[in-house]
């Protein structure tokens, strides 16, 4: 092998800070280092996973944000990366049933993980011919093999882009991507059964976004879950952090808690370090894994925020309760979705009145389900969740209060039980928590909305080329936000940064 130069060396190996110890950030971490650089991440909070997190209260542990595992795949090649021989403990399986939906009427569906046997139970249950559910299944692959190569993996809104091989593929087929219609209307066109329109519909909200105008494009989403599959970390979520973490610190990432950046220092528009609890951090790069409205408007408020951040439509935030209750409920399963009536108006409050609606679709998730040590026993642990709007002022006491009544009221009466007796413990996240622990804009979880055909277009993109070495990974930059995507982001940069210094060694 032909021996590097001391010179070849220097520029090889470089100082990079990251900002922020979200899934995103993690993950860039353990590329670069991976790749010999030198790289040291800052967080505010006193644990790493910014969303992706826990809390524990009572004898209770939540996880607090992303409750899905797809394409774990990903995961497994951070950990293969570096010269670690040591083994990940971080152990998962593949779910039977992803995800069980109630309706108002009394129907309740199984998402069952085998596609045929999904079908089965939409066809005996809400007259869904078994055809209609497995066309809709291969359009979404199909749209997801075309596109993934260009959405995802790579640094899209760039002309290498285009002309790479995913471009040209995308480009001869471009129709198939569906972006003339929504979300909505392809489903209704593809289901007679309005049940499995309103099911499919709700994948407008994993990057949230509303259903009945976010591109059709979007419903490949679906194929994650129902063709992928879905997983789940045998110690919840947050086990995913908690192993990356440690591999990060195998390959030599330095980790600081409680350490706010303050300041991205430059010299002319090079990037020369951060300015850090009142003292300055010098590297040649620095990695932004913070939601990017914050991180303009707090870390470099002397430049302009970018017109695409500004104008761009915020995507929904959400309201959680961590309830404890005294109870188990076997008909209930890890992961489970209570359907408002009106399901067009829910996103008409949503995103135009930017008001909570006073009947929401509920989500509850249940770790104990699956960990079986995240309650006391005979217990479980409830993360219940809606959409809801980015913060205005009005999360009130009493509209939290109020909110809290609706959706006590409909899980009694759509379980038959008095849910609010068996509430032990509580805890509550809001648009405004969110913003607050997150420095997410408004309290908007996936930084920019989808409502729109071109919002691909216009989403952040993670390098900024006046700018030098500055970088963004994480949910509310290109491509988006989930674990995936933001595993994705950190891939994204990982190369740019290789394929820099490569030039610079010429």
């Amino acid at each position: 092998m032909e021996r590097l130069t001391i010179k070849e060396h220097l520029i090889m190996k470089q100082k990079i800070a990251i900002v922020g110890s979200g899934i995103g950030g993690i993950a860039a971490a353990i590329r670069l280092a991976a790749q010999g650089h030198d790289v040291t991440v800052f967080e505010q909070a006193d644990k790493p996973g910014g969303k992706l997190n826990e809390l524990k209260k009572d004898g209770f542990r939540f996880d607090t944000g992303p409750s899905l595992f797809t394409l774990p795949g990903l995961v497994e090649e951070l950990f293969s990366m570096g010269k670690s021989q040591s083994q990940t403990n971080l152990k998962y399986h593949k779910l039977d049933n992803v995800c069980k939906y109630h309706y108002e009427d009394g129907i309740v569906l199984n998402a069952w993980a085998d596609p045929h046997r999904f079908a089965t139970e939409a066809c005996e249950k809400v007259g869904e011919p078994t055809w209609r559910v497995h066309n809709y299944f291969n359009k979404v692959k199909e749209m997801y093999d075309l596109s993934a190569g260009l959405f995802i993996f790579r640094p899209f809104a760039r002309w290498e882009t285009f002309r790479s091989e995913a471009g040209k593929k995308v480009a001869k087929k471009f129709h198939k991507l569906d972006m003339l219609l929504s979300m909505h209307q392809r489903n209704k066109r593809s289901f007679k059964s309005k049940y499995l329109v309103k099911l499919f519909d709700r994948y407008g909200t994993y990057n949230g976004s509303n259903p009945y105008r976010a591109p059709a494009t979007l419903n490949m989403i679906a194929h994650l879950e129902h063709s992928e599959g879905a997983y789940f970390p045998d110690k919840g979520m947050y086990d995913i952090i908690t192993q990356l973490v440690n591999h990060a610190r195998e390959l030599g990432v330095d980790f600081n808690f409680n350490s706010r950046v303050e300041e991205v220092l430059f010299q002319k528009n090079k990037v020369r370090g951060v300015r850090v609890n009142g003292s300055s951090f010098f590297a040649d790069r620095v990695v932004s894994d913070m939601d990017v409205t914050g991180f303009y408007k707090h870390l470099m408020p002397a430049r302009k925020i970018p017109l695409r951040v500004r104008v761009m439509e915020k995507s929904s935030s959400a309201v959680i309760f961590y309830w404890g209750v005294n109870r188990t409920f076997p008909n209930l399963e890890l992961h489970n979705i209570f359907f408002a009536e009106n399901y067009k108006e829910e996103f008409r409050y949503l995103f135009r009145k930017k008001q909570l609606y006073h009947d929401p679709t509920v989500y509850i998730f249940i770790s104990n389900k699956v960990t079986g040590r995240d309650a006391p026993a005979e217990m479980e642990n409830w993360f219940v969740m809606i959409n809801a709007p980015v913060n205005k002022g009005q999360y009130t006491a009493e509209v939290m209060a109020e909110l809290r009544t609706n959706i006590i009221k409909k899980l009694s009466r759509m379980l038959n039980v008095d849910v609010k007796k068996h509430i032990v413990s509580e805890s509550i996240g809001t648009p405004v928590t969110i913003e607050e622990n997150t420095s997410s804009a408004g309290g908007a979880i996936y930084g920019s909305s989808s409502n729109s055909r071109f919002s691909a277009f216009m989403r952040h993109p993670n390098r900024v080329n006046r700018f030098g070495g500055l970088h963004f990974v994480g949910g509310s930059v290109h491509p988006g936000g989930g674990i995936p995507l933001c595993i994705a982001s950190a891939g994204i940069i990982s190369n740019d940064i290789q394929n820099e210094n490569q030039k610079s060694k010429k």
